[in-house]
């Protein structure tokens, strides 16, 4: 009997009792199931633009990008398509197979659609994956977006439906739903996650894990995203989470939702190598890969490398992937001398 089991009746208890596992046995169900279903020792690479930063209308508590809190972000009017093509070809090169698009809007306007569906055109004919987080989106701009070639699109749940309003006003749960909705009957791929150590409780971890794995159909890519604490932002002294409990959301992440990708997102640049391999062992299969995740800090594309020889990693070959460019850089990674030292996730040093 298959130990990757789909389902989309999980219960908040049965998703709790996972939770509770002592460790070894959480890891050792994750890392068999994920053994079932995927390469073990493949990870699927993309990189993320920020193609229209700040002025945010939200007041998501965690946002640098929001325009309600000082933070010090100078805000970017939509960048040009030129230049967003200049990204794409170097992330292509530097070995990325999804090239991510994300603008701080509340939703995209109707007239910048057009310039959007482009954009995707042009991406695409890069040889690349395309994904673009582009807030809230009605079935018609999700339909233009699918029309235009666009794989997938972001849009995380954030927490529990419980917790959500501790964490943002200015937008419903069911307005994310119903964003998750339109996109998947437009045909494109749907990527949704969430953030934790938000000052959430276990159950809204659990609660949010429900949510995902208990959609009709569950997402592509499961982002799960360590909190980056930003000066001016309402979070910016919540106290850290245990880094084995993010292990563990990993670990129930992939446990519930096998066939879908797990990705390592914001908060990996303060993360030890040690508790990066743990995530990676639980399921993990996914990361964003150097410069920035929108505006946060994420690690250089050498020290990735250099980790992932270490752990004897490789990444996915995309639609049009050049096998002697992953192995160039895996090369020149391990010619430098890793430098982490760092043995626990330090959310204060960001």
């Amino acid at each position: 009997m298959s130990l990757a089991e789909v389902r989309h009746d999980w219960q908040k208890a049965q998703i709790e009792a996972l939770f509770a596992l002592p460790m070894n046995d959480l890891l050792f169900k994750a890392h068999s199931i994920h053994r079932e279903t995927f390469d073990p020792n493949e990870v699927q690479i993309s990189r993320l633009l920020s193609i229209k930063t700040g002025a945010c209308p939200e007041d998501c508590k965690y946002c640098p990008q929001s325009a309600r809190y000082d933070t010090g972000l100078e805000k970017e009017r939509l960048l040009e398509i030129d230049k967003v093509l200049t990204e794409a070809k170097s992330a292509k090169a530097a070995g990325a197979s999804r090239f991510c698009m994300g603008a701080a809007w509340r939703n995209p306007r109707d007239k910048d659609m057009p310039y959007l569906t482009q954009m995707v055109k042009d991406v695409r004919a890069l040889g690349m994956e395309t994904c673009m987080t582009l807030g809230m989106l009605s079935s018609e701009q999700a339909g233009k977006l699918a029309d235009a070639g666009l794989d997938y699109y972001n849009h995380n749940l954030d927490t529990s439906p419980e917790y959500y309003g501790d964490v943002i006003t200015t937008r419903t749960y069911q307005s994310r739903l119903d964003t998750l909705t339109n996109v998947r009957a437009s045909g494109m791929k749907v990527c949704s996650g969430g953030i934790v150590g938000m000052g959430e409780k276990a159950t809204d971890r659990a609660g949010l894990l429900q949510q995902l794995a208990n959609l009709e159909q569950h997402p592509d890519s499961v982002p799960i995203n360590m909190l980056v604490k930003v000066a001016g932002t309402p979070f910016e002294n919540i106290d850290d989470l245990d880094p084995l409990e993010f292990v563990r959301t990993i670990a129930v992440a992939r446990i519930l939702m096998p066939k879908s990708r797990v990705r390592l997102s914001a908060g990996r640049e303060s993360m030890s190598d040690e508790l990066q391999s743990m995530c990676f062992f639980a399921g993990a299969n996914s990361i964003f890969y150097g410069c920035k995740l929108l505006t946060t800090p994420n690690p250089e594309e050498n020290d990735d490398m250099s980790l992932f020889r270490r752990l004897g990693l490789h990444p996915e070959q995309g639609p049009q992937a050049n096998i002697e460019n992953d192995s160039a850089l895996l090369a020149k990674a391990s010619a430098k001398q890793d430098k982490s030292t760092k043995q626990f996730f330090d959310a204060a040093a960001l």
